[in-house]
Parts: structure tokens; sequence; C-alpha cells
């Protein structure tokens, strides 16, 4: 089986093509980091310029052609609000030309999900600005990968009261742009007991989607003709204009 995932809510887009489990090729935009507010905003915005070229170029990197693929996958948020449109957009349009099956899969369980050789507490965390953050929380022991929370928006600070519910005392890893955005308030709460890594080091979010949703393909139970919806968790600032 070999599914194209695609992830355009996170800062940084990306786009990977997994057969069989395995990662074949992936083709990442550039990433500007969360430091620079006004360039990651930038970033976000510009998804939609990058994703069709980044496509095309993963597809070549593997040698594949839209008719090869056996099914699609787009993370579907918590993210950026823009990203997210852009992202199931255009894979819908793919899925729709080309009748290729879809599926949806958490920003926040793929970003999570593309550490394979850490075992502990994962606390996917992406920078939601205004102060707030999306985060979920996740265990990996051996080949079990389980979800403790579900995904929420929360002000920074209530991540380590999230954390601290389940902390047995062993380090918990924290991945994500929003790690970074608020790297000096985990360090001052768990100390030594936090491990920070900012994910430009391991394969992207969307090799993730890729895997996880070849997971979901491969489900007797799925069920294609569900429509997919992006994930917000909570209302644009358009939406909080119109109640005031």
């Amino acid at each position: 089986m070999r599914i194209l995932g695609v992830d355009t809510a996170t800062s940084t887009a990306s786009v990977a093509i997994v057969e069989d489990g395995r990662l074949i090729a992936e083709k990442i935009s550039p990433d500007v980091g969360s430091a620079n507010r006004s360039t990651a905003s930038h970033s976000r915005s510009n998804h939609a310029e990058v994703i069709l070229p980044l496509i095309e170029s993963v597809l070549r990197a593997a040698a594949v052609s839209l008719s090869e693929l056996s099914g699609l996958a787009v993370s579907i948020g918590p993210g950026s609000f823009t990203g997210l449109r852009v992202g199931l957009s255009t894979v819908k349009g793919l899925a729709y030309g080309w009748s290729i099956p879809v599926v949806g899969v958490s920003t926040l369980l793929a970003n999570a999900a593309r550490l394979t050789d850490f075992e502990g507490l994962i606390c996917s965390v992406l920078d939601a600005r205004k102060k707030e953050v999306y985060a979920a929380l996740f265990l990996r022991r051996g080949n079990s990968f389980a979800r403790l929370t579900e995904d929420s928006v929360l002000d920074a600070t209530e991540v380590i009261g999230l954390v601290r519910n389940f902390d047995d005392g062993v380090p918990c890893l924290f991945i994500g742009d929003g790690a970074t955005a608020y790297k000096r308030l985990l360090v001052e709460s768990f100390g030594n007991n936090v491990v920070i890594l900012p994910g430009n080091t391991i394969p992207s979010v969307a090799s993730a989607v890729a895997r996880l949703g070849e997971e979901r393909c491969r489900s007797p139970n799925l069920d294609v003709s569900v429509p997919l919806a992006p994930v917000y968790l909570r209302l644009s600032e358009a939406e909080v204009r119109r109640q005031i």
C-alpha cells in the first residue's frame, strides 16, 4: 500500500509518501522556526503557494504517479486555520480528480507519532498564538503508542498541569513549535525532567500523517464516505468579532 501524506496545519508544510510502513520520500518547505513570529505567519500563509510543488516534487522523488497511490492522508488540525483549509481543499481536489480514498489525521497525533525511538510521555504542543497552545499527551512503551488526552486548546501554563496529571517521575518529551515558543516556561517548571525537541531533526509531520493514514486505510471498517472537516478547537478572529 502506498499513501501520500500532506500537512499544512503546522508552520512548516510537508508532504511524504509511505509504502507498507516505510518512508520512501518526503519534501519539506523551508522551516522559518517560531522565534520570528512575523516570518512564521508568512510561512503559514505561503502554504497555498508551496503545497502543489511539494506534492509534485515528492512524487518525482518516489518515481510514483498519482494513479499509483493507494490513498491520501491529510492533517485535519488543530493548527493554522488558513493552513488547514489549504491542505484539505488540495487533498480533496486530488481525491476527487483521481478517485483516490482520503483520510484525515489529527495534527497533534501525527506530530507526536514522528517519534519512534523514544519511550515515555510525549506532549505534542503547537503554538496557537494569543498565549495559547494546542496540546495533547501520548505515551509510548515499546511498540505501544497510546493517546492519554484529547486534543485541547490551553493557556500555555495549563500544559504544565496537563503533564503533571500523568507524570510518574520520568522525563516528558515536548515536541512542536509550541515547545520551542515556551521553552523557558517548560524548563522552569520541569528542570532536568524536560526534553524539548523542535522537530527539525526527525521525519516530517507529513511522514507520520502518511503512516497513520496507511493504518487507517488498512482497516476493514474504513468509511471514506464521511466528509473531511477541519478541527479548529476555537473560533476564528472573524467569528469572535461577530459575537462582540
